[in-house]
């Protein structure tokens, strides 16, 4: 370390352990956001990962395992991205405390691997020195060199290794490139027990200045930005042309949902429709033979229908998302963020909400200014989420016909979901508006966002991502609209009537929705949809399933065709003006209980979730009252 004269560095000598130890070995992820970190993961860990939520925090983390050559597994951690170690935010606070080992349930880690945008270096070995100063041996993983390369950049690795004192490669995570160097460490990091040279930064403030200084003493040569980058940015980032852009994205993307998805939803509506059809006829003639064609396929098979459009959706903002779009539609709206009193940083959350609202509340912590986070929080829910997704089309193409407003482009049903859409989004800055000019009122803090170059999207983790999300939409329908679906079907058939059950507008579930029914009528409202309105609350999609299953049991859905019996059955008992005040009210109600639940452990207590359901929920009645009313 003769080239760090500004830094004081010791050297420890660790004692080899007297055996040695068989248990697995943790290894953490660190690094700046767009630094291929997660590329890098996935690369390593393939399907062999999970999300989950450090202990008492809804700050998320991904581990998986690694089977190394020696036969040795690995568990690797993919803590969240951050620029620095200092606790300014959530996510640095957790990234410190779970590198030192101060999380319960977490273990310290036993390597680290740093990775770092090697066309960036400037910036991100800043977070070189307190990693390196943390004890801890480090792999310093230079990434994304094919584009360092391809833009006349170099490094000299072997230079800035010795002055790090610690092992540098450069790879490309995407293209699979030098990843056997990274197994090889780890082989040779946990094979036999050895004396390891640590270096300890003891100065981090002053190394912190050495390594913003360091690219220069490697030889590291900066790399030009990509032609196309400076190109494509005159475009996305134009003042004029830049927005139309963006809309333009945004239609093509709600056009492609409803065009492109239909051929897949005819296909999945046919499976549940016929394999419904044959369990039906292997099964005798008994009660519980009624709860699984009725019950089940009436009530799940009505929701997993909408799975191609929500993975197609997801597609759609993967592609935006790896390919660099989405950190300009941040800039871009950046400016509308100003008019309302909030900052870019609230974008990306409020976009993430278009998935689900769960993780986009999650998303705010990133915001160092409170307030701001608060008032991101209040407004994210307003975001027309995934789960709203099978409501709005259900409804939309029971009640308004497919013609074409602009060609092929753009038709009236894709119209009518942007529609609602900007409804949402009109809802939420309406709200922000009001919130940061009076509770929340602050003064505006600068927004900087690190653009990163446009790159082609991976296929691979695309696939790997909506496998992910596939996951998490079939364990929704398996457990919380399955078991709504149960239990709708049993308070449909109770009370028994001389052994046999009730008329539906008897039973359980009926005397239910008829309790509601007076409060609902005067939005056009019938009880059937008043009991959709009360198990929605658990989830929003949960109302088609009970649509369904109800449907179902009256024998009004179209022998199983789950989608198209269910618009039969709404075009029956609602007219277009009631139509559209559904659509409304689930444009702006709270319904759902997990959101709720993060906003009441990411506010600290239910005094932010409490304002929010009463302010959401006398919003979309109020608006479904005036939309049916007035239609």
């Amino acid at each position: 370390m003769s080239d760090c004269h500004d830094c004081h560095v010791n050297s420890a000598i660790a004692p080899p352990p007297p055996v040695r130890s068989l248990a697995r070995k943790t290894v953490a992820l660190v690094g700046p956001p767009n630094s291929g970190k997660s590329t890098l993961f996935n690369v390593l860990t393939g399907l062999r990962q999970k999300v989950a939520n450090f202990p008492g925090v809804t700050v998320e983390h991904r581990t998986g395992f690694l089977r190394l050559e020696n036969g040795r597994e690995v568990d690797l951690v993919d803590l969240p991205g951050v620029y620095s170690l200092d606790p300014r935010s959530e996510d640095e606070r957790i990234t410190r405390d779970a590198l030192s080992g101060g999380i319960e349930g977490i273990r310290k880690p036993d390597a680290i691997l740093l990775i770092l945008d090697s066309t960036n270096l400037g910036r991100h070995l800043m977070l070189a020195a307190p990693v390196l100063g943390l004890g801890i041996p480090t792999m310093v993983i230079l990434n994304m060199a094919d584009d360092l390369h391809k833009r006349g950049g170099s490094v000299d690795t072997q230079q800035l290794a010795s002055q790090l004192d610690a092992p540098v490669v450069l790879i490309s995570a995407a293209k699979r490139q030098g990843i056997e160097t990274i197994r090889n460490y780890l082989e040779g990091q946990f094979a036999v027990p050895r004396p390891v040279e640590l270096p300890i930064f003891q100065d981090v403030p002053r190394c912190r200045q050495w390594s913003a200084k360091l690219g220069l003493r490697a030889k590291y040569r900066a790399p030009a930005p990509p032609v196309w980058t400076r190109r494509l940015d005159r475009v996305f980032l134009h003042p004029v042309a830049g927005p139309f852009v963006f809309l333009a994205v945004v239609i093509l993307v709600f056009q492609t949902i409803f065009s492109g998805a239909r051929p897949l939803m005819d296909g999945v509506e046919s499976l549940v429709s016929h394999s419904g059809a044959w369990v039906a006829n292997q099964l005798p003639d008994v009660w519980w033979r009624d709860l699984l064609t009725e019950g089940v396929w009436g009530g799940v098979g009505s929701v997993l229908v909408f799975l191609p459009q929500i993975l197609l959706l997801f597609l759609f903002i993967g592609l935006l998302e790896d390919s660099g779009y989405l950190a300009r539609a941040a800039l871009i709206a950046d400016r509308t963020m100003a008019r309302v009193g909030l900052q870019g940083k609230s974008f990306i959350p409020l976009l993430s909400a278009y998935a689900c609202a769960v993780p986009a509340i999650m998303a705010t912590r990133t915001i160092e200014n409170k307030r701001d986070r608060i008032a991101t929080i209040l407004i994210a829910p307003f975001m027309t989420c995934s789960a709203r997704l099978p409501v709005y089309t259900l409804i939309i193409a029971a009640f308004l016909p497919d013609h074409p407003i602009l060609g092929r482009f753009l038709g009236t049903q894709a119209a009518a979901m942007l529609g609602l859409y900007v409804l949402g989004f009109a809802a939420a800055v309406l709200t922000a508006r009001l919130l940061k000019s009076s509770i929340l009122k602050s003064d505006r803090t600068p927004f900087v966002l690190e653009m990163p170059p446009y790159r082609w999207p991976t296929w691979r983790f695309l696939g790997l991502r909506l496998l992910d999300r596939a996951y998490v939409f079939l364990r929704r329908a398996g457990t919380v609209i399955l078991g709504v679906a149960i239990a709708l079907w049993i308070m449909a058939h109770l009370p028994l009537k001389e052994g046999k059950a009730p008329p539906i507008e008897e039973s359980v579930a009926g005397t239910l929705g008829r309790v509601v029914e007076p409060a609902i009528r005067p939005l056009g409202f019938n009880w059937k949809i008043g009991i959709g309105l009360l198990t929605s609350l658990a989830a929003r999609e949960v109302i088609v399933g009970t649509l369904g299953t109800i449907y179902g049991i009256e024998g009004d859905a179209g022998n199983g065709e789950a989608s198209k019996g269910l618009q039969r059955a709404l075009q029956h008992d609602l007219t277009p003006a009631g139509g559209l005040a559904l659509l409304v009210f689930f444009a702006f109600a709270m319904q759902c209980m997990s959101t709720i639940a993060v906003v009441r452990r990411e506010t600290g207590g239910w005094k932010w979730p409490a304002v929010q359901f009463t302010y959401m929920t006398v919003m979309a009645y109020v608006s479904a009252f005036a939309a049916f009313h007035l239609f």
